[in-house]
């Protein structure tokens, strides 16, 4: 092929000859084999058609650059190493954690970020053993998707990931190289078709449709008509046909070749060829005249457009926008948008028409399509105020002059559409690092009178001080001076002093370079060194009434490192006194003597267990001193040091600072648990009649035994045995033999003898109620041997009876409906309805209701089906089979009831489920015309479940056309998930065993760009295998090997007698699929093996009850409980599919039902897990629903310490109800109580605070800091700042926790709740962000002994080995011993790096060395001791 294009160079072509398509038939083939989409595939967001200037020399197709990136990443390896199943299935994993999260950002934002795709390369490259399909989906993501990247970088990032996946043997296939030309055409790189053809040729890959289509787009799109002519002829000897997109392609390039007219014409020919214009087509047209800024022309296009009812949408325009925006004629872009419908999906598409545009260097145009947002012309909420974001921060990101940036703000806010743009900007620029940009917009900052902080200058300082750039530093310190920014403590002791020698150096350099500075400043840095030196002097210092002011706070931490490492007890004891005397040293709101005991909390806190015993002597001696000056402290700080100091194991130090107090606390607890059995046994008939024989001769009770005796005979189906020993029997007959012969007359349709049995029963003893479900099959039998009237006396009997119905038999109920709908009239349905509903025996569903609406369809009567249906949504609101409705009336052409129809669906349901039942009603009555124009509908969102419905219902019903239709009309549909929609697709091909149509299917996925998912490839290529097929790509391989299918026969050859299968062969094949939580598999075939008549073990039904409640699937799970109740005598819920269903109505919002469940448990005497309480207890609250929340904690306390759950989950939760319910003072009154009790053992109620925010409540999270800091200010509690001081670093919002620090310093102070955020951090990797912005705040909060540790296991979960060495350097640069813990982990990330260590590994395993390290701790604690 390569050879041919080459000698066609000489070839001349005319555009009449390009347009006569020989090869393809006019009016043979159908549409489905001449449309597969357009060049652009599936678009996610804005995908744009690629638009670069006519060459000048449009004969020559060579371009050098091209031609050896194409060399470079156009060889394919020859093998693959062999990896080991274990590190496939593990790949696997993480490519699906890869995909999600990909495919996540895509369905929200229709993009994906740079970060984010080379976080997911490094990954999957440092894995090592990457499969076909990673590869592939890093190749497509490296286009359209990164509008926030320049289009050459873009084009180097796919380059990059080709080379490098080639490297850790990957086998490129066609799909690839497709996916690389997508990516070339995506970002307008120039290459040589000819050289690409040629490399794909060379690696023996042979190119398909979509290779042909993508190259013609090459060619066209420098105007090649040539070339693109030579690849049409090629594609015409081959017979592939000629699809929409080669024709879109071919405008294009008759307008780049500068032939308009021939570009018009290709629509006509198109019409010819049986291709009707698409909106593509359209749009390809509209962007050559777009280029040309021919509005005229544009318009005649549009009008085209609706003339042939062919709606261009939202996104559609949009490209026509970016063409208009890049050829320079931004004039005619009001015009176009003048078109939007705001569509559901707009303003995703819109922000990365903004970004491209920004990218592209049109930021005048990006603003323009910004102010039409249409969300930001609402009323200023906090949300639709700040919608210019994205659009500051790109810009800032591409380095746009701050001028302009300027004149965006004052736009942005004059217009109201962006609260403080400014701000934003400013706060971009600097974490941007942007240090020009970020001083500009300084400056003009301080123009608008806006108030300059120190700390702006910090982020710009930062990699000066990591660099030891003093230039830098100083230059930075007169850009403060010159905007008016005063040097303050922190930016001076943080930021300035570290690049000099010594203070004094920094203080001349200062003076030096003209720097006017707060007088005390230096006074304050003298402070602290002096505390931390010379604790003598520091008294003689602050002693001195001339001494101004100092808050304690910004030299206490100086102050005990000082004391810990002095023996001047004294001078110790003199401050401490001066500290709780003099008020120069506290805040306003502060005592002196609360401020001041909090030093003493905070020097305990500061040492480990080590130092506090070394220094027990020292410490005993300062609290004796301070005693003898009459130093008094507070309770709550008594109690804190004292649980330090018994954690410290220096429980005699605890008498001596109880001297200083006068109370003291316990806190006792403990837990137990337990479990209880039980069993049962039966006997045969045989025996049993020989002892009713006997008992009866001895005139004894035979009660038991002829109950038995009744059970056997009815597991033997054996009704004229029953009846007879009846006879024999009669006057000994209980209720429970009773209840077991009337159960067996229904089974054996008996109506009469079950009616003369009850009736007898009933005699004897009238108060007597049978089971449940043996008045429902009662009930049954009666209908459907015409005994109406007594049918119904027997439902109104269980209601004076009050007969208890669980879901279990509300589904029993169904099913008898179901058979009367089938057997009886519609009345006599409608009766035994509206009894069951009006005795309120069981609440109105969906399922009960429909029976009455199958009767009317069996009846052909329509009119009567929508009338019952339209009384069941006003009596019930449920709307019963109305998609069988829906599809009659369209069968039978009565657009008077449809209308009816749909007008009450859309007053019941809303307009956009009317909308999906008119689209599948169209679909299964192949009124495909009429669907497309439905699915068109603006606004209208993709709703996976009703999608998924309607392909199983096609699959199971054999129905190929509308299932392919679905997929082929929901191309464009917002948030549709494309993988997904062409598995149902493969499924069906699975089913029909049809490998033609899955290969053709695979064809489409990659016209679309589709990625994917491993079980869809699977499916695919087991799917060819079966058939003898080649697989043309990488197969993933699953840890799951279902055994081998038995080889089809020849057509010709007579079919095998099935084999029957039995329970064991059903056993392992549904435990599998629970294990690998493939609920719906696992459902389907357990109904397989029931419709067989197969009957499972007890445990195989429990765990495919627990698969389908893990899945979400209650309904289907207590279908499966019924099931296994007819077939498995005595069989219930195991305990954990009990507390599995508890958690599931939690998650779904059912938290009552999940209540109810629990109470079931606790009658049955089981123990319910604590996180199903949990899970309970979230969800009521979540609901508000604090009666609720009260009900389960009575539970709790009946189970006494069984459960082990924590009180705070029932108060915290109770807190958040009452919040949900608009009651934030009793939140706050219940939470306050808890902390300021005596026994208050300072829960956290971090939960609260994180669901708070989460929720966007500023009411009450206002209330709630505010509690918290009365609470740590006047009760010395700082637990609930603490909370939510670290939940303000957990959700970043970093500036939020610093002005918390800044009210309330001891936060500071909270060493062990610090410390413990840092340990939770360190266990998932990606959070060591929060740990330093936690560092930021309180840079000495803890040992560096104790935290670099953690710093190295952050670094190693993260796989980042640059910042592990980095930490290592600068642990031994600092004098630390490095434990053997982090240099055995240090080692192992070496290893993975294929480098060798710098240092010795340590042997022995991670577990010898923690143990190690506590050990050592113990000894130090010992020695400290003795």
């Amino acid at each position: 092929m390569a050879a041919l294009l080459r000698s066609a160079r000489l070839l001349k072509f005319s555009p009449s000859g390009l347009l006569q398509i020989a090869g393809t038939k006019r009016t043979g083939p159908p549409l489905g084999r001449l449309y597969s989409g357009s060049v652009c595939g599936g678009r996610s967001g804005v995908c744009f058609r690629q638009i670069s200037p006519v060459s000048d020399n449009a004969s020559s197709r060579v371009w050098p650059y091209a031609v050896g990136c194409v060399r470079s990443y156009a060889v394919a390896t020859e093998h693959k190493d062999d990896v080991s199943t274990a590190v496939q299935s593990k790949q696997a994993q993480q490519f699906d954690w890869a995909l999600k999260k990909l495919d996540s950002s895509v369905r929200r934002t229709g993009r994906i970020t740079k970060t984010m795709l080379l976080r997911i390369f490094h990954d999957i490259s440092r894995a090592g053993y990457p499969s076909a399909n990673q590869a592939l989906l890093l190749l497509r993501s490296c286009g359209s998707l990164l509008p926030e990247v320049p289009l050459m970088e873009r084009t180097e990032l796919a380059h990059r990931v080709w080379k490098k996946m080639q490297e850790l043997g990957v086998q490129y296939d066609v799909s690839h190289y497709n996916a690389l030309l997508k990516v070339y055409l995506q970002n307008e790189f120039k290459f040589s078709p000819t050289d690409f053809l040629a490399k794909m040729e060379a690696a023996n890959i042979q190119p398909n449709r979509v290779t042909y289509q993508r190259l013609i787009a090459a060619y066209c799109e420098s105007g090649d008509i040539e070339g693109a002519s030579t690849i049409l002829g090629f594609m015409k000897s081959k017979d592939l046909p000629i699809t929409e997109a080669v024709f879109s392609s071919l405008v294009t390039g008759h307008a780049r070749a500068g032939d308009i007219e021939s570009a018009k014409n290709i629509l006509p020919v198109m019409r010819g060829a049986g291709i009707e214009p698409s909106p593509d087509t359209y749009v390809s047209l509209l962007n050559v005249y777009a280029e040309r800024g021919d509005w005229d022309a544009m318009k005649q296009t549009l009008e085209a457009a609706d003339a042939a009812e062919c709606n261009l949408m939202d996104r559609d325009l949009m490209q026509v926008i970016f063409s208009l925006a890049k050829s320079g004629n931004e004039k005619y872009i009001p015009h176009v948008a003048e078109r939007f419908r705001h569509e559901r999906g707009f303003i995703p598409d819109a922000m990365n028409l903004c970004l491209n545009l920004v990218t592209q260097g049109k930021v005048d145009s990006s603003f323009l399509i910004l102010k039409i947002f249409p969300s930001l012309q609402s009323d200023g909420s906090s949300d639709s105020m700040n919608l210019g974001n994205f659009f500051l921060r790109h810009c800032i990101t591409m380095e746009t002059p701050p001028e302009k940036i300027v004149q965006f703000c004052k736009e942005l806010q004059e217009g109201n559409m962006h609260s403080a743009p400014l701000s934003f900007a400013l706060f971009c620029a600097l974490d941007a690092r942007k240090t020009g940009i970020a001083l500009g917009l300084m400056k003009l900052y301080k123009e608008q009178g806006l108030p300059l902080r120190p700390h702006f200058f910090w982020p710009l300082l930062a990699p000066l001080v990591k660099e030891n750039n003093t230039a830098g530093v100083v230059d930075m310190l007169k850009n403060m001076q010159e905007l008016g920014v005063s040097v303050d403590i922190d930016t001076l002791s943080t930021y300035f002093t570290p690049v000099f020698p010594s203070p004094e150096a920094a203080e001349e350099a200062l003076k030096d370079t003209g720097i006017t500075m707060d007088s005390g400043a230096f006074l304050r840095l003298e402070i602290r060194s002096l505390a931390s030196n010379d604790l003598a002097k520091l008294y003689t210092t602050l002693s001195d009434p001339s001494f101004p002011p100092v808050d304690l706070t910004l030299f206490r931490n100086s102050l005990i490192a000082g004391f810990k490492k002095s023996s001047d007890v004294e001078s110790m004891v003199k401050i401490t006194q001066l500290l709780f005397k003099d008020e120069r040293f506290c805040k306003e709101t502060w005592s002196p003597s609360g401020s001041a005991s909090f030093l003493l909390y905070n020097l305990i806190d500061s040492m480990s267990a080590a130092e506090a015993s070394a220094q027990e002597e020292k410490l005993r001696k300062f609290f004796n001193q301070l005693r003898a000056v009459h130093i008094m402290i507070p309770f709550n700080i008594y109690r804190g040091i004292r649980n330090l100091l018994e954690s410290y194991q220096v429980p005699q130090l605890i008498k001596e600072v109880l001297l200083l107090v006068d109370r003291t606390d316990k806190v006792l607890s403990d837990s137990e648990t337990s479990e209880s059995p039980f069993s049962h046994a039966t006997t045969r008939l045989a025996a049993l009649e020989a002892t009713l024989t006997k008992l009866n001769e001895e005139g004894k009770a035979l009660g038991f035994v002829l109950k038995q005796a009744f059970q056997v005979l009815s597991q033997e189906e054996d009704l004229e045995r029953a009846l007879e020993l009846k006879r024999q029997y009669e006057d000994k007959m209980t209720v429970a033999s009773y209840a077991t012969l009337i159960n067996l007359c229904c089974r054996h349709n008996n109506a009469e003898e079950a009616l003369n049995l009850k009736r007898e029963m009933c005699r004897k003893d009238s108060s007597v109620v049978l089971n449940t479900s043996k008045y429902i099959t009662l009930v049954k039998t009666l209908f459907l041997n015409d005994k109406i009237e007594e049918a119904v006396d027997i439902l109104k009997e269980m209601k004076e009876k009050e007969v208890v119905f669980k879901d279990t038999h509300t589904t029993s109920l169904f099913h008898v409906l179901n058979a009367v709908a089938h057997h009886c009239s519609t009345s006599a349905v409608q009766r035994l309805q509206d009894t069951i509903f009006t005795s309120g025996l069981v609440k109105p569903t969906a399922n009960l209701c429909s029976p009455v609406i199958t009767s009317y369809l069996e009846s052909k009567d329509l009119s009567g089906a929508l009338a019952a249906a339209e009384e069941c949504q006003k009596r019930y609101n449920l709307l019963p089979r109305i998609h069988d409705i829906t599809t009659a009336l369209i069968e039978k052409g009565d657009t008077e009831l449809l209308q009816k129809a749909m007008d009450m669906v859309s007053h019941s349901l809303g307009e956009m489920a009317m909308l999906y039942e008119l689209f599948f009603a169209f679909l299964q009555t192949g009124r495909y015309r009429e669907a497309q124009k439905i699915i068109e509908t603006p606004g209208l969102r993709a709703k996976p479940g009703r999608m998924q419905w309607f392909a199983d219902k096609c699959i199971s019903n054999h129905q190929m056309e509308p299932l392919e239709k679905m997929v082929e009309m929901t191309v464009k549909l917002f948030e549709c998930d494309r993988d997904q929609m062409y598995g149902y697709i493969l499924r069906f091909c699975k089913e029909t065993n049809n490998w033609q149509k899955a290969d053709a299917t695979w064809t489409k996925m990659q016209e679309e760009n589709v990625i994917p998912r491993e079980k869809t490839l699977r499916l695919l290529a087991e799917i060819l295998k079966d058939n003898g097929q080649e697989v043309p790509f990488d197969v993933p391989e699953s840890w799951f090997k279902q055994p081998a299918a038995p080889q089809r026969g020849k057509p010709d050859s007579a079919p095998a007698p099935a084999a029957v299968k039995s329970g064991s062969d059903y056993q392992i094949p549904l435990l599998s699929l629970c294990k690998k939580g493939k609920a719906n598999e696992a459902y389907g075939l357990l109904m397989e093996a029931d419709v067989k008549g197969v009957v499972l073990a007890a445990t195989v039904y429990d765990h495919v009850v627990r698969c389908l409640l893990a899945n979400g699937s209650i309904d289907d799970a207590m279908t499966v409980v019924d099931l296994a109740k007819s077939r498995v005598a005595d069989f219930k819920m195991s305990a954990i599919a009990s507390n599995l269903f508890i958690i599931t109505c939690s998650a779904k919002g059912q938290p009552r039902d999940g209540l109810e469940k629990l109470k079931a448990i606790i009658e049955l005497d089981q123990v319910p897990s604590r996180i199903s309480v949990t899970r309970l207890v979230q969800s009521l609250g979540v609901h508000g629903d604090v009666s609720g929340i009260q009900e389960v904690e009575e539970v709790v306390k009946k189970l006494g310490p069984h459960l082990n759950l924590s009180s705070m989950v029932i108060t915290n939760n109770i807190a958040l109800a009452h919040i949900k319910n608009g009651d934030v003072d009793s939140a706050v009154e219940l939470l306050e109580g808890i902390y300021t009790s005596p026994k208050s053992t300072h829960p956290s109620m971090s939960f609260v605070f994180r669901k708070v925010m989460e929720d966007g409540h500023d009411q009450a999270l206002d209330k709630l800091s505010a509690m918290a800091e009365r609470l740590a200010n006047h009760f010395a509690c700082y637990r609930p700042a603490s909370d939510l001081f670290l939940q303000l670093l957990d959700m970043d919002k970093v500036e939020d926790a610093k002005f918390m620090l800044a009210r309330v310093n001891a936060l500071a102070e909270q060493k062990q709740v610090l410390l413990s955020f840092v340990s939770k951090k360190t266990q998932n990797p990606g959070e060591i962000g929060k740990i330093n912005n936690l560092l930021s705040l309180i840079p000495d909060f803890v040992e560096k002994e104790v935290l670099y540790p953690y710093l190295m296991k952050c670094h190693v979960l993260d796989v980042n080995l640059t910042a592990a060495k980095a930490l290592y350097e600068q642990m031994k640069s600092e004098g630390m011993v490095v434990d053997e813990l982090s240099l055995k982990r240090l080692a192992g990330l070496y290893h993975k790096a294929g480098e060798t260590p710098p240092f010795s590994e340590p042997p022995e395993s991670f577990k010898f060395y923690a143990d190690k390290l506590k050990e050592k701790f113990a000894n130090a604690k010992q020695t400290s001791e003795e």
